[in-house]
C-alpha cells in the first residue's frame, strides 16, 4: 500500500541522521544538470547539422546551453526537462572548424572544452573491426603497426572507445569520453576505423569523429535491436538459435570445470596445457543485446555515417542463409533508430579464409553483395588481401581505403570508382554462359592475367570449375565461361569457395564480388 506523502519524511526521520544525509545529498545530485560522456572535452560534433545536445536533471527544472567559438556569435538555447528529468534541445548547424566550448547551465554549469566541428563516423562489427593497430596479443598483427603508431599523431581525428556491455534493455548512456588520436591512444584503437579516418582528415580537411563500438566473435542479430528483430517473422530463427545456445550454456560451468581438470592433469605432467574449443560468450550472441549495451546510447548523436566489419559469426550453414535479410534489417534498424534519414551505411565484404565444411563464406559474402540493394549502401571487397590461414588479415590499410573510397563516393559525392565489378546477369548460349558487370568503367581485367575463380552448374545444380575469359564488347567488356562438365549451362558463379582464388578485377584494380546466379529464395530482396 502506498504511503500518504506527508508520513514519508517522518518515516525517514525515525531511520536516523545517517540517512537523511544520504537522502540529502542524493536529492542534489539528481538536481545537478547532467550530460552523457559522449559530451566530453575533445569532442567531435557533426557538421551542418542542428546540434543536438541533450541529458538529465529535475523534472521542470530550465536549462540552457550555450556554444562559444573564436569567430562565431555566442547562441544560446533552453530546454525544460520532462516528467523523467530528461531534457533536449538543438543548437544551430556550424561548418566545420573549432575549437569550440559548450557550456550548460541550470542549477550548477557543466563546460566541455576543446569541441571541433567536423564528420562524426561509427565504426562497428566484430574482430576484424576491433583488431587494435597494435594487434591482438599473440595472435595477429597489423601489417606495419609499430610505424603507423609512431606516426598517429592527428589532432583533427579524435576518438571515442566504447567499452563492451551487453544490456537486456536500451541504455542512455556509456562509459567511454574522448581522446586526441595520438600514438598512445591510437594503438589500442580499431586499425581500419583509423585508416578509414586518417584517409577521409586528409582528404576532405575537416575534424574527423571515430566512435568505436565493437566486440570480436559476435553475430548480427546481437547488434539489431528487438523491435527490429520481432517485428519480422521470417527472423524467428535468430530466437531459436539464442534458445539452442542457451541450453547448450547450462552446461557452461561443467565444461569450465573439465577443461580445468584437464589442464591441472597435463601441468602435474609436465606437459602444456591442451588448447580446448573456442566457446561463445553466450551473453553477447543474445538477439539485441550489443544494440541494447552499446548503439542505443549513441543513437541521439548526430553523425556523418557507419562503417561495419563483421559477418564471420554468420557463416554457420543455418545463419547463412538468413543473413542477407537479417543485415537489411539490422542497417533499416539503425537508420530508424538514430532518425537522421539513410545515412551512408559502408561494409566491408569478410574476406577469404580457410574455414571448415559446417561455415557458408561464399554464402554470407553473397548475402552481402545483396544487401547492396538498400540506398546508400557500398561495400568493400577484400578476397584479395585475405590470408587463407589468418581469420585477421594483417592489411588493414587497404581496407581502410576502400571503405574510404565509399565514403568519398555517397557521403562526399565525388565520382570515383569503388566497389569492383558487380554482377548483373548471366545469359546462357549453348555449352557457354556469358556474364556480365556493372562498374565505373565497365572494364575487366584478371590479376596476374590468368581469370580464375569462375564455376558451372546445369539442371542438377552440381557446380564445376570453368574455364573463363575475357570478351572484349565494345565499352563494356563481359566474362565467356565454359566447362566440359557442363554441357548445358544454367547457372554460376565466382569466388564461392571459403578462401577461393579470385583473379577478377576492374580498371582500377578493385576485386570483384563473389556471387551466384543461381536463386537462393532467402536471399530474395528485403
Amino acid at each position: 500500500m502506498s504511503l500518504p506523502r506527508f508520513s514519508r519524511p517522518l518515516i525517514l526521520a525515525s531511520l536516523g541522521p545517517a540517512l537523511l544525509l544520504f537522502t540529502c545529498l542524493a536529492t542534489r545530485a539528481r538536481a545537478e544538470v547532467r550530460l552523457p560522456r559522449l559530451w566530453s572535452d575533445h569532442a567531435v560534433l557533426q557538421r551542418d547539422r542542428p546540434i543536438h545536445v541533450w541529458g538529465w536533471a529535475d523534472p521542470g527544472e530550465r536549462v540552457s546551453a550555450i556554444l562559444h567559438g573564436k569567430n562565431d556569435a555566442d547562441q544560446t538555447v533552453a530546454a525544460t526537462a520532462d516528467e523523467l528529468g530528461h531534457w533536449s534541445l538543438y543548437l544551430p548547424p556550424h561548418a566545420a572548424g573549432g575549437p569550440y566550448t559548450l557550456t550548460v547551465g541550470s542549477s550548477n554549469s557543466v563546460t566541455i572544452n576543446d569541441l571541433l566541428i567536423g564528420d562524426v563516423w561509427i565504426a562497428s562489427g566484430q574482430s576484424n573491426m576491433e583488431m587494435p593497430l597494435n594487434g591482438f596479443p599473440g595472435s595477429a598483427v597489423v601489417k606495419d603497426g609499430p610505424q603507423e603508431i609512431a606516426n598517429a599523431s592527428h589532432p583533427q581525428i579524435r576518438l571515442l572507445h566504447e567499452a563492451k556491455r551487453v544490456s537486456a534493455f536500451p541504455l542512455a548512456d556509456q562509459d567511454a569520453t574522448w581522446a586526441i588520436c595520438s600514438p598512445e591512444t591510437a594503438a589500442s584503437f580499431s586499425a581500419v576505423a583509423y585508416f578509414f579516418g586518417r584517409e577521409l582528415e586528409r582528404d576532405q580537411k575537416v575534424p574527423i569523429g571515430l566512435v568505436e563500438a565493437d566486440w570480436g566473435g559476435t553475430p548480427a542479430e546481437a547488434w539489431t535491436s528487438m523491435e527490429a528483430l520481432g517485428a519480422d517473422a521470417a527472423l524467428m530463427p535468430v530466437f531459436a538459435a539464442r534458445a539452442e545456445s542457451t541450453n547448450a550454456q547450462v552446461d557452461a560451468e561443467v565444461i569450465a570445470a573439465r577443461n580445468k581438470r584437464e589442464d591441472d592433469e597435463a601441468r602435474a605432467h609436465g606437459q602444456k596445457p591442451p588448447q580446448h574449443p573456442w566457446q561463445p560468450p553466450v551473453d553477447s550472441w543474445a538477439p539485441a543485446a550489443l544494440y541494447n549495451g552499446m548503439i542505443a546510447p549513441l543513437t541521439p548523436l548526430a553523425i556523418r555515417g557507419v562503417i561495419w566489419y563483421q559477418g564471420e559469426a554468420n557463416t554457420g550453414l543455418t545463419r547463412a542463409p538468413l543473413y542477407h535479410r537479417l543485415f537489411s534489417t539490422m542497417i533499416d534498424d539503425w537508420r530508424s533508430q538514430f532518425a537522421q534519414g539513410n545515412f551512408p551505411f559502408l561494409y566491408v565484404q569478410i574476406s577469404s579464409y580457410a574455414a571448415g565444411p559446417d561455415e557458408e563464406w561464399g554464402m554470407l559474402r553473397d548475402a552481402q553483395r545483396h544487401t547492396l540493394s538498400l540506398t546508400n549502401t557500398a561495400m568493400a571487397v577484400t578476397l584479395d588481401v585475405g590470408e587463407r590461414d589468418n581469420i585477421h588479415p594483417a592489411d588493414k590499410q587497404t581496407v581502410g581505403h576502400r571503405l574510404a573510397l565509399g565514403a568519398r563516393a555517397l557521403a562526399y559525392g565525388e565520382d570515383t570508382a569503388h566497389s569492383g565489378p558487380l554482377f548483373r546477369q548471366a545469359t546462357p548460349a549453348g555449352a557457354s554462359m556469358h556474364v556480365w558487370f556493372t562498374g565505373i568503367d565497365g572494364k575487366l581485367a584478371a590479376t596476374g592475367g590468368k581469370l580464375t575463380g569462375f564455376e558451372l552448374a546445369g539442371a542438377d545444380h552440381h557446380f564445376y570449375p570453368a574455364n573463363a575469359r575475357i570478351v572484349e564488347a565494345g565499352k563494356s567488356n563481359h566474362v565467356l565461361a565454359e566447362s566440359p562438365q557442363v554441357p548445358a549451362p544454367m547457372f554460376v558463379r565466382y569466388a564461392w569457395a571459403s578462401s577461393p582464388e579470385a583473379t577478377l578485377v576492374d580498371g582500377a584494380s578493385l576485386p570483384a564480388s563473389s556471387f551466384s546466379s543461381e536463386p537462393v529464395p532467402t536471399l530474395s530482396s528485403h
